[in-house]
């Protein structure tokens, strides 16, 4: 049985992946009336969803206009991927100090840049893997709150993080230092291993600060059309 709250969960976890993906534009206009004939329900949970989804900071309130996707602030971004970094570097540190390490092991064979051949996985299924990569790792150090953190910088990034990607060079590369990373860990090689991370982390933020606002705003339609 379908509940109020399950309603609103689901809600919002599909509004929030749209925005996050860029399939909803930033500055778009959201109205009750819209999203209810969209999820054929009330407006009541759609109240409820767009109400947390303010609190994040992933929608804002205009007096007399109604509620709008946030606009992308492109300095705001390259902030979070200094603070994405240093949650990294943390993330590898812990996981050296770690005294068994067969969970490294394991995500070292899911990343074999040998046995990996271009165009055997989709775009969204390498995004996915790419950003479960670093979140499996995080999960592998014990700290309960470190995965969380990630997840929402990777929600705040996500929209930059991926445009031109990937393409054959940039998804070797990603194999390559993924791979790197846990080699070097598993070596007890932790300088190593971070100053791969860094990097890797330092690549992205360098594509991510070539976009411009108008390459990810090109081709962007009403998502509920």
């Amino acid at each position: 049985m379908t509940t109020k709250k399950t309603t609103v969960i689901t809600i919002y976890q599909k509004l929030l992946t749209m925005i996050t993906n860029f399939d909803i534009p930033p500055g778009y206009r959201l109205t009750e009336s819209q999203l209810a004939d969209y999820f054929t329900t009330s407006r009541t949970p759609i109240r409820a969803a767009l109400q947390r989804l303010e609190t994040e900071g992933h929608v804002f309130v205009r007096a007399k206009q109604g509620c709008f996707v946030r606009n992308i602030d492109l300095e705001r971004i390259s902030d979070y991927y200094d603070i994405r970094l240093e949650l990294e570097i943390f993330a590898v540190r812990l996981a050296g100090n770690l005294v068994h390490k067969g969970a490294i092991r394991t995500l070292l064979e899911q990343w074999q840049p040998d046995e990996y051949f271009y165009g055997s996985q989709t775009s969204t299924q390498l995004k996915e893997a790419e950003e479960i990569f670093h979140i499996n790792l995080a999960d592998i150090t014990g700290n309960k709150v470190l995965p969380d953190y990630l997840r929402d910088i990777n929600d705040r990034i996500r929209v930059v993080r991926y445009q031109g990607w990937p393409d054959q060079k940039s998804v070797d590369d990603t194999y390559r230092e993924h791979f790197n990373i846990c080699k070097y860990i598993l070596d007890d090689e932790t300088d190593k291993a971070i100053d791969e991370m860094v990097n890797h982390i330092k690549k992205s933020k360098e594509l991510s600060n070539r976009i411009s606002l108008s390459q990810i705003y090109q081709n962007k339609t009403n998502p509920f059309a």
